[in-house]
Parts: C-alpha cells; sequence; structure tokens
C-alpha cells in the first residue's frame, strides 16, 4: 500500500471509528489503511485510559486530543529530517526567491553547486512551511478584472517575422513586425520593418493610425528603447521623438513593465500566428508591396477569423460595430516625422548630426544639445529653448558666419555689398576709389577694398576721404597709394602737376623735359662756337 500523509482529520475519524466499538482489523478495511496505522493512531487514547464504548467524545474533543498527541501534524517543521540542512541555505534561498528565480531552479542550483541531497518536494515544502508570505508575493498572478474598453487602448508589440532576401540587391535582411492590437475587439495591425529605430517606430504608429482610422485613447508598447528611455514602473521616461507624436495624436503612452507580458497579453499571443499565416512560405518583391499585402492580411484574414475571446466572432465584424465609432478622429494636419539625438558642440562651434556638420552661436561651446531633425530642417535645443536651426543637408557643412564671435569673421562679414556700403559714408573720393578696385574682380581686389576701409579705424574718415581724393588726383587709387598718403600726412597737400606721361612706370619725359633737354644741348654747342670766332680782346 502507498505511502500516505495523515492530518487532524483522518486520524479523529480513526478514534471516532475505534470508540465507537469497532475492531481495528475493520476500521483498516473501512479507511484503506494499513493495520499498523491504526494501532500506531489508537495508542495514546489506550494509553490514557480510554476504552470504546464510554461516556461519548465529540469530534471536536478527539481533535484536540490528537493535536496533543501528535503536534508535528500541526507544526510540519517536526516531522521534516531534511529541513535542517535546507536550513543551512536560507539566505541563499530568499536572495533568489526575491530576484524572481524559481524554486525548481533554486533547487536545481543548490543541488549542483552545493551538493544538496534533498529532493524537490522537501524543497517545495520547506518554501511553503518556513519562509515569510512577501517572499512568494512575486508568484501571485492579479487576474484581469475586465477587457479594454472599446477605443480605451491599444497594445503593441516588436517580433522578429524572418529572413527576406530583397530581389532588388540580392541582400538578405532580417524583417521584424510592428504589430498593435485593440483588444477590445481583437483587431490588429501588422508593418513590417527591417530595422527598430526611431523612424520606423513612429512611421509605423503613423501608419496604425490611418489604418484603423483613429487613436485608442492610450498606448501601451514595451519598454524599447526606440520608444522608451528608462524603464520604469511608475514614471517612464518617454523618449522626444515618442512624446512629440503622442502629443500630436492626444494619445497617452503607458508603458508595460519590464519582464511582464500579461500586461499586453492581447498583442504577446497572436505574434505565432502572424509569423505562421502571413509570413511563412510567401515571396515579396519589396518592403512596399510586402507592407501592402500586410494590410490585406489584417483585413480579409486576420479581421475575419474566428476569434475565441470574442465568442467566435470576427475581429473585423466586432471593430464595425463597437470600436472604430469609439476611437478619437485623426487631426486634421499630417504629423511631421522627426528624429531626436544629441550632439555636442566641437571648439570649432559645429556640431556633426549624422553626416553633417552644422555651426551653433558661439556662446554654446562645449555644450551637449538635443537635436530635432525632419526631412527639411535640423533644430538644436538646450534645455528644451531652440537656440539654432538649419535646412537640412545630407552631408558636407553648413556655417552661418553670424555664429561666430564677430572679432573672429570681421573679415568674412566685409562682403563686396558692406564695401560700397561703408563707402558710402565716408565720402565720394572713396565711394570712387572701391568702385574702382571691385570694378575687374570684385573676389581677387576684395582684400585690397576692405584694406582701404579699414584704415578708417586708424585714421578718421575725414582724413580718408582727402587720401582716396588726392589718390584719384595722381591717377594711382590703390591701397599702398591711400595708405602712404595718410602715413605720410600729405592728404591735404595740392596734387603735383601731371607730367604728360600717363602715369606710366617707366624713364620717360614729358614734353617740357624733352624740349629743355633739347634746347640746354643747343646752347652747348652754340657757345663755343662763338667764343671761337669773336676777335680777340684788345
Amino acid at each position: 500500500m502507498a505511502r500516505r500523509s495523515f492530518d487532524v482529520v483522518d486520524i479523529t475519524e480513526i478514534l471516532v471509528h475505534w470508540h465507537a466499538g469497532r475492531s481495528k482489523n475493520e476500521i483498516a478495511d473501512s479507511l484503506a489503511v494499513s493495520r499498523n496505522t491504526v494501532r500506531k493512531y489508537v495508542a495514546p487514547a489506550e494509553a490514557a485510559g480510554i476504552a470504546p464504548g464510554g461516556m461519548a467524545i465529540s469530534s471536536a474533543e478527539w481533535a484536540a486530543r490528537v493535536r496533543e498527541w501528535f503536534p508535528e501534524l500541526t507544526d510540519i517543521r517536526l516531522r521534516q529530517v531534511t529541513w535542517p540542512t535546507i536550513e543551512q541555505h536560507r539566505d541563499y534561498i530568499v536572495a533568489q526567491l526575491k530576484a524572481g528565480v524559481t524554486v525548481t531552479t533554486i533547487h536545481q542550483r543548490l543541488r549542483d553547486e552545493e551538493g544538496l541531497a534533498v529532493s524537490i518536494a522537501s524543497m517545495r515544502r520547506y518554501v511553503h512551511a518556513n519562509l515569510p508570505e512577501e517572499m512568494r508575493a512575486s508568484q501571485v498572478r492579479v487576474l484581469r478584472l475586465r477587457e479594454a474598453e472599446p477605443g480605451e487602448q491599444g497594445q503593441i508589440d516588436y517580433g522578429q517575422l524572418g529572413r527576406w532576401t530583397d530581389p532588388k540587391t540580392g541582400r538578405r535582411h532580417m524583417v521584424q513586425a510592428f504589430v498593435m492590437v485593440l483588444p477590445a475587439s481583437r483587431h490588429m495591425f501588422v508593418y513590417p520593418v527591417l530595422k527598430m529605430d526611431q523612424q520606423a517606430w513612429s512611421s509605423a504608429h503613423v501608419a496604425a493610425f490611418a489604418f484603423f482610422g483613429g487613436c485608442p485613447t492610450r498606448l501601451v508598447p514595451d519598454n524599447l528603447k526606440t520608444g522608451v528611455d528608462r524603464p520604469d514602473l511608475y514614471d517612464p521616461k518617454i523618449n522626444r521623438a515618442y512624446a512629440e507624436l503622442a502629443a500630436h495624436y492626444g494619445v497617452l503612452v503607458d508603458p508595460a513593465r519590464s519582464r511582464k507580458p500579461r500586461d499586453k497579453a492581447s498583442v504577446e499571443r497572436p505574434m505565432p500566428y502572424i509569423r505562421d499565416s502571413f509570413w511563412r512560405g510567401r515571396t515579396f518583391a519589396s518592403m512596399e508591396e510586402m507592407r501592402e499585402q500586410a494590410a490585406r492580411w489584417c483585413i480579409e484574414v486576420a479581421g475575419a477569423r474566428a476569434c475565441r475571446p470574442l465568442a467566435d466572432a470576427a475581429p473585423l465584424m466586432v471593430f464595425d460595430a463597437i470600436e472604430a465609432e469609439r476611437l478619437a478622429p485623426l487631426p486634421a494636419t499630417p504629423f511631421v516625422l522627426s528624429r531626436w539625438s544629441k550632439a555636442k558642440v566641437g571648439p570649432d562651434i559645429h556640431a556633426r548630426v549624422e553626416r553633417v556638420l552644422y555651426s551653433i552661436p558661439w556662446r554654446y561651446l562645449g555644450r551637449q544639445l538635443d537635436v530635432r531633425s525632419t526631412a527639411t530642417k535640423v533644430q538644436f535645443f538646450l534645455g528644451g529653448e531652440l537656440i539654432k536651426t538649419h535646412p537640412r543637408k545630407l552631408a558636407g557643412k553648413q556655417t552661418d558666419l553670424a555664429d561666430y564671435p564677430p572679432e573672429k569673421v570681421a573679415f568674412h562679414m566685409r562682403t563686396p555689398a558692406w564695401c560700397r556700403s561703408k563707402a558710402e559714408q565716408i565720402g565720394p573720393a572713396c565711394i570712387e576709389v572701391i568702385a574702382d578696385l571691385l570694378s575687374e574682380n570684385a573676389l581677387y581686389r576684395l582684400r585690397a577694398a576692405q584694406g582701404v576701409l579699414g584704415l578708417a579705424d586708424k585714421h578718421n574718415p575725414e582724413r580718408l576721404e582727402a587720401a582716396c581724393a588726392k589718390a584719384l588726383a595722381v591717377g594711382d587709387p590703390s591701397y599702398r597709394t591711400v595708405k602712404g598718403i595718410l602715413a605720410a600726412g600729405t592728404e591735404t597737400d595740392p596734387a603735383p602737376a601731371s607730367r604728360g606721361d600717363g602715369g606710366a612706370d617707366a624713364f620717360l619725359h614729358g614734353p617740357d623735359a624733352l624740349f629743355a633737354d633739347a634746347y640746354q644741348g643747343h646752347i652747348a654747342e652754340v657757345i663755343p662756337l662763338r667764343e671761337a670766332s669773336a676777335p680777340a680782346a684788345s
């Protein structure tokens, strides 16, 4: 006969039969126990002087006597010979239970690593009898008191579909599936992607809301890095891109607890079904075709299936009947997809975003900035405040000279237009000199024009105007000439008469000098002849 465990009720029943006058053999046959067991539990009554057929004893009185005679029945520790051995590892067991490790795994580790020679049943009895209730609280499952109301919730999950070879490139990709399920109707949306990044995450949400024709009140995603920066039960930090999307559509993001799939059970269960029914054994020419086929499958196959939680009703039918009208309407303006990242301002006051360098005002040198990138622009934020906006580029460098300190870019800021404007503030002679310098090749002569105007900082504008006028008068409106005139302080002296050589840089003489030289040569020849022919003085 197999060994049987007895409790107070079982022994009380044996004693009641014995006290009623039945023999031990009859009791054994009637209760299907061994005769030795009957003798064991009747012995204390016989020793106490109780005989069959005596004064009536109630079951409650017998139970009290049994607890007194057999205390191990009420204190299980008294009859567990292996518990002192297990007790040596109490601290380890408690720590493992708090970490969420199961009793079976704890027993296996103690057996393999510490040589604990007790059965798993003894280990379970020890844990249940000796450890406080709070140590087993993690094993308690809370049943859902009610299903989600229509339009109240959208549960989200990511799962692998399988490998796909792109026919255009020949490359193999691991395809992931973004899945959103509305628990009230079990209607689902599947959106295949190649990688789980912010752009794919936001795009999938936009496509899901368009597919359902509205937005649920609350979204329950995983604690994914693409959606949640810091997993936390009470205050999850939603990343900037996801928070922006939630604000645009007016939905509440309530991430599931880490490693708690029951928080979004409605989307966890369909993943094997999606892989089997939609993915396996099918080929796709492109990602666009794959997504079109997925949307069609959600309506024609998954939406028309008999769903057991809905009493075998079709999810699409339930959605159209009770949930579609309960969803919040889509916003009037489309959502602008954005990507948030971080960038540090380097010594050259540029911050790198993807493959492009963008200039930042020099006051933010060395700071860590939040970056919002869209298809058309890149915005930089510090502490939530917008500090710079650039048109988006795909490669290269985007520099705004106004971001540099003024003294560092004075030369770069003095364009030909600036030079002409500055010359107008000085005078007409300066205007003419600058126009002459910039007339042929503005970029080649720009430095000279800037140099001329820069002389007004060292000398006052009136002297510069006079020097420009004198340089024009002598026919040499260059930076070197204007600078020399101001250095010599001769800008107010009258200009020298023209030599008639047009200012040519050669050893030529004007008409006066030419004829003056010829006249002097003629006189030199005539005078000796006259002296030779003159009569000698008496």
